[in-house]
Formats: C-alpha cells, structure tokens, sequence
C-alpha cells in the first residue's frame, strides 16, 4: 500500500490525458504553484460541490500563480460532460488506471458500513513551485475545502 504524501515529500510526476485529451505533466507546472485534488467520480454530490468551489476562486488562484487540476478515474469524455453540465473553470485530469492516484496515495483502502474495498480518497495536495508537496490533505470533506486551501496558499505564499 502506498503512503500518503506529506508536506516536504517530492511530489510524484505524472502524466495523463485532461478532458481535451492534452498530455499534461507534472513538469508542465515547474515554476508554479499546483492544486492537485483527487476525487472519486463525475457528477456525484460531494466531487460537484469540490469542483464548483474551485471553480468559483479559480480567479483568486490564478492570481497567485496556482493552477487547479483534479483527477479522477473518469474519462476525458465524461470530464468534458462534466465541465459542460456545470461550467467548470477546472482542469481535470482521467487516471482510469490509477497511474496518478496511487504515488500520492489517493488509492488506498477504505472502509463503509464495516465493508473494505480500494478506492479514491478524496484529497489535495499543494505542491510548491519547487516540485515539493507544501501541504497535503489526506481526507477531505467537499463542503468549503477550496477556500481553505486558497487561505493556505496564501500563508505559504506568504
């Protein structure tokens, strides 16, 4: 089982296919800030909620030089059904094989109803301009986790 990343950790790169079915890299984003969020799945409660929140500030994040990119196992078709349905302003990422998930540890076990099973944890990661995690957040709830990762790469912008 792979570990959760944490703050000062590398982050892992990566390479898949967003919801146009562009490559992207995590070398793309040298020299920048990234908001890496994981999710579960399109057009479901709680990842509708994380994706219209990032949304909704991606002008404040911009302006810190921080893109957004979520990633979850959908494909760049449901991506883009997604992104219409709700006017997305998000980058989103498909990682069907879970290439991405696993090194930063959003694969992982999960428990429901006394039930286990493999699964997408819902998590962010802030990876620095640097290539290092500055913050991660192994498990989050959907409701107002975008403005308090906005408040926190505002504190680590400083």
């Amino acid at each position: 089982m792979t570990e959760i990343l944490q703050a000062g950790d590398p982050a892992p790169r990566f390479e898949a296919v967003d919801q146009d079915g562009t490559a992207v890299a995590l070398a793309d984003f040298a020299g920048r800030w990234l908001l890496l969020y994981f999710y579960p799945r399109d057009d479901t409660p709680g990842c509708t909620i994380e994706a219209q929140e990032f949304t909704a500030l991606a002008a404040e994040f911009a302006a810190l030089e921080c893109d957004i990119v979520g990633v979850s196992p959908d494909s760049p078709q449901k991506h883009c059904n997604f992104i219409a349905k709700y006017g997305l302003g998000v980058r989103l990422l498909a990682d069907p094989d879970r290439a991405v998930m696993a090194p930063y540890g959003a694969w992982r076990l999960k428990k429901n109803y006394g039930r286990e099973y493999m699964g997408v944890a819902r998590s962010t990661f802030l990876v620095a301009p640097d290539g290092t995690v500055a913050r991660a957040w192994p498990n989050v709830r959907a409701k107002g986790h975008a403005a308090k990762v906005l408040a926190e790469l505002e504190a680590q912008r400083g």
